[in-house]
């Protein structure tokens, strides 16, 4: 119970953000809503288009629809010359104002088009305009169905807004991603149970000011906006403006990330420094928000920029690559500090009773057996070019390829639903499932020192150089192994926060 209860105490500042992110949409979505409500009664072909879109965006997943507003607003930004931020809370709002959409526009024109014609025809008899219609006689009529909508979307919205994490919006989703990739099941938890306490909280205020219309009570719905306004600034509290600076940590989806991001927090924390984090990005986010300035600081990798970033096919020594990506981030004003001092790098790893059984030490020996194996890897792996890479220069050609996420991959390999799994060589559980990770004799996979690289507003700030730089170098691979495994493990895990600590302890930090 301790273990949920210190999951809880991370949950009022991400709560804030959560309930400022739902709520925006959720008043952003009523204003859209309630004049194309008005719009699509008065005109039924004007309803059947709204309608269609509105059903049709419904149709889409919540975390594609996240997804799909980054390169948008990229582009728009790149078109107009900057400025506009293409992640965090803008994607966030956009993708959940349109899922807000449907509920409030449904009901609303079923209102309206539901209301007796001869209630209208009496207002017509005494001639009213059509506004004074609308604000006198249809508005009341409506509004307790039109409530139902919004309460809908309300709680629609408080749920979707926990994938706002993927897009690097701060959120409650932030405890249940880190909770899934790192096996603290009490994290996941305690996340999902704040986004379910938030969304019957609200749903339940929003219900009596449903039920206050209907009985036309108008004291208990004043009293229901006020607790509803009250709770939003308890909530929002957090948020207030902090007199030191802030710095936003961004943190890729897997444990390590996650470990050496709070590394970094406690480093420029103990300089002064006000901290944030932005967890779960995509690699080709994550270097965007850097290169935007959406994020201040990342731990990226050597291999993973030269290849998807810089677009280069070829493996050059590591000391050349390095300087090669320097002087590349450079002209784009980032500041590559140096290497941590380890290399994660993309491995095929095998149970090692199965590659013993089946004499496969090397990629040229998987080659020939892949036909009869099962694949598992990240889902990222699968499209990167490493993976086209390994295919080109061994002819890979696995019986069947399944994605998991990193914690649920090393599971199907112990389990025995993948034979082979895309494994990362600073893990610790290689060591741990006594694992086999297989040569690489063609140099198809290029090497990947972790890289600590400042956006170029950092770049510019001495005292957070000052602050990052004992970093670099200090960060053994067996260091990064046995605090991966930390977190990892299935029992007597640490959590990320305490991870960090152990490993600034570790470093002699």
């Amino acid at each position: 119970m301790s273990d949920f209860l210190d999951a809880l105490s991370r949950a009022p500042d991400l709560l804030a953000q959560h309930l400022l992110l739902a709520m925006s949409a959720l008043v952003l979505g009523i204003v859209l809503s309630l004049p194309l409500a008005v719009w699509s009664a008065r005109v039924p072909t004007v309803g059947r288009i709204a309608m269609g879109f509105a059903s049709l965006v419904q149709t889409i997943p919540s975390l594609a629809l996240l997804a799909l507003f980054y390169p948008l607003l990229l582009s728009l930004s790149t078109l107009v010359g900057g400025g506009i931020p293409a992640l965090g809370f803008l994607p966030s709002l956009l993708a959940l104002t349109l899922y807000a959409l449907l509920p409030i526009l449904r009901n609303g024109v079923t209102g309206l088009t539901g209301i007796d014609p001869a209630v209208i025809e009496a207002a017509d008899g005494v001639g009213m305009t059509a506004w004074q219609k609308l604000r006198l006689v249809e508005a009341p009529l409506i509004a307790p169905v039109l409530m139902a909508g919004i309460r809908t979307a309300a709680v629609w919205t408080i749920g979707a807004a926990t994938l706002s994490t993927t897009v690097g919006q701060p959120s409650l989703g932030d405890m249940i991603f880190a909770g899934l990739q790192t096996q603290n099941w009490a994290l996941v938890l305690a996340g999902c149970f704040a986004a379910a306490g938030l969304a019957l909280a609200v749903d339940a205020l929003l219900g009596v000011i449903e039920h206050g219309i209907a009985r036309r009570k108008r004291g208990r719905v004043w009293v229901a906006c006020g607790l509803l306004a009250a709770g939003v600034v308890v909530a929002l509290a957090p948020m207030l403006p902090a007199a030191e600076p802030t710095v936003t940590i961004g943190a890729k989806g897997f444990s390590e990330q996650y470990i050496l991001a709070r590394l970094i927090g406690r480093r420029l924390e103990a300089a002064g420094y006000r901290v944030r984090y932005k967890d779960g990005l995509g690699s080709g986010v994550m270097f965007a928000a850097l290169t935007s300035g959406d994020v201040d600081v990342a731990v990226d990798y050597t291999g993973t920029i030269w290849t998807n970033e810089m677009k280069r096919a070829d493996n050059p020594p590591r000391d050349a690559m390095l300087a090669a990506i320097a002087q590349w981030e450079g002209t784009k004003g980032l500041d590559l500090l140096g290497r941590l001092g380890f290399e994660n790098a993309y491995a095929f790893a095998m149970r090692g009773d199965r590659a013993k059984a089946l004499g496969i030490a090397s990629l040229d020996d998987l080659a020939g057996h892949a036909g009869d194996l099962t694949f598992g890897s990240d889902p990222e792996f699968l499209e990167r070019p490493e993976w086209k890479s390994v295919r080109a220069a061994y002819g890979m050609r696995f019986g069947a390829a399944n994605a998991y996420s990193p914690t649920f991959m090393y599971r199907a390999l112990a389990s025995g639903r993948a034979d082979v799994i895309s494994a990362y060589t600073s893990d610790g559980r290689i060591a741990a499932d006594k694992l086999v990770v297989l040569t690489d004799p063609r140099h198809a996979i290029p090497n990947y020192d972790a890289i600590l690289t400042l956006s170029p507003q950092r770049a510019r700030d001495a005292r957070a150089v000052a602050a990052l730089k004992p970093l670099i170098g200090r960060v053994s691979v067996e260091a990064m192994r046995e605090a991966n495994y930390l977190v990892d493990r299935d029992t007597g895990k640490l959590s990320p926060d305490a991870a960090a600590r152990w490993l600034e302890k570790k470093i002699g930090l």
